[in-house]
């Protein structure tokens, strides 16, 4: 039997909730597959703050380090707008980041047919649409210096190595071998030198994949164009800030943020979270999207543990729940039944019972034959 050791890092607001359903899942995984997860828990976030005084420990770090994976669920809140800027929650997911390496952010946007009209975009716009945002995420203006404020001017560095644009530019330019061998590149080099020098370097990488056709779309374009035609994407290979934005609009397309599932890849290190943030609003109340969060543990599967089967056993149990017409409150569309996040939680598991043995079973015939 495999093993493997993970650190869960819950976070603050709905993430020990949805993070409980997610594990739920991996743990059926672990029982079909033959695979032993074992778990170890860390305060990160806001909790964190409020017991250890910082956002992240350098003790959480080791941890973190020393774990085959890293799942995470949400930080921040309201509670903590007070604290110093350096202090506050999103500043110690910035240093996850930096001490993990982890340069890749893959933010799938994928429209299950049953959401159609849970989007605000036309059904015939969105079927069928598939998206892989390649997020730059340790460089750039989240982490460029000089940086600081004081009462009459603020001020941020936008920077890029040619190191960073090119190891982020080949992560896209190798996934789209594996998609539709597509990539835009999205910059704004009419008016920055840092986006000019981006689209220097990546055209320089891209003469390496001569199958991968490259296009080119400046960032404000690029966010009409996904709320516009969303199926001309492929593979959308951008900064740090720009991916930020443009992910999040791209939950336009699959109908809420709370079902944008997210891999932060680095050499050595992995952490995977959903897109989304904690709501605060409906924190405790069983009534947050766990999808995105299970949605992550099947990427884990596939990009970390090379478990495609399992992976895609959960994305299929999702899409038949969905197309069940079970939904939660974020994704709810007339005539559709509102369940909560354990009763989500509990029809995915289902779902993934009655398909394990069927799938277990073409695997070992594949590995026999």
């Amino acid at each position: 039997m495999k093993s493997y050791h993970l650190t869960l890092l819950p976070g603050d607001g709905i993430g020990p909730e949805i993070m409980d359903a997610a594990i739920k899942v991996l743990d059926l995984v672990g029982q079909q597959f033959n695979v032993q997860f074992d778990y170890e828990e860390a305060l990160f976030g806001g909790c964190s703050i409020d017991r250890n005084g910082v956002p992240l420990t350098d003790e959480t770090i080791e941890q973190c380090r020393k774990s085959d994976a890293v799942v995470m669920g949400a930080v921040g809140g309201p509670i903590w707008d007070t604290q110093p800027h350096e202090n506050k929650p999103e500043q110690g997911l910035l240093k996850l980041r930096a001490s993990l390496g982890l340069y890749a952010n893959l933010r799938p946007a994928t429209i299950y047919n049953a959401l159609l009209d849970a989007s605000s975009l036309k059904p015939t716009a969105i079927k069928n649409a598939d998206i892989m945002v390649v997020r730059e995420l340790t460089g750039g203006i989240y982490f460029g210096t000089p940086r600081g404020m004081d009462k009459g001017k603020g001020w941020n560095t936008l920077s890029y190595t040619k190191e960073e644009v090119e190891r982020i530019a080949r992560t896209a330019f190798d996934l789209a071998q594996k998609r539709n061998n597509h990539v835009t590149s999205v910059h704004k080099a009419n008016v920055l030198e840092s986006s000019q020098f981006w689209r220097e370097i990546v055209e320089e990488v891209h003469q390496d994949y001569s199958d991968v056709v490259l296009d080119e779309m400046y960032v404000d374009n690029a966010a009409m164009q996904l709320v516009r035609d969303p199926k001309q994407f492929d593979v959308i290979l951008t900064q740090n800030l720009f991916g930020d934005i443009l992910s999040d609009i791209s939950a336009m397309i699959t109908g809420s943020l709370g079902m944008l599932p997210s891999a932060s890849l680095g050499e050595e290190y992995a952490v995977y979270e959903p897109v989304h943030g904690t709501a605060p609003e409906i924190a405790g109340q069983n009534k947050a999207n766990p999808l995105a969060m299970i949605g992550s543990i099947a990427m884990m599967l596939d990009y970390t543990f090379g478990m495609p089967e399992a992976a895609t056993m959960i994305y299929d149990a999702i899409g038949e729940v969905l197309e069940m017409g079970s939904r939660t409150e974020d994704i709810a569309t007339p005539n559709t039944n509102v369940v909560s996040t354990t009763e989500m939680r509990n029809l995915v598991l289902e779902r993934c019972e009655g398909k394990s043995k069927t799938i277990i079973e073409m695997v070992r015939m594949s590995y026999e034959g």
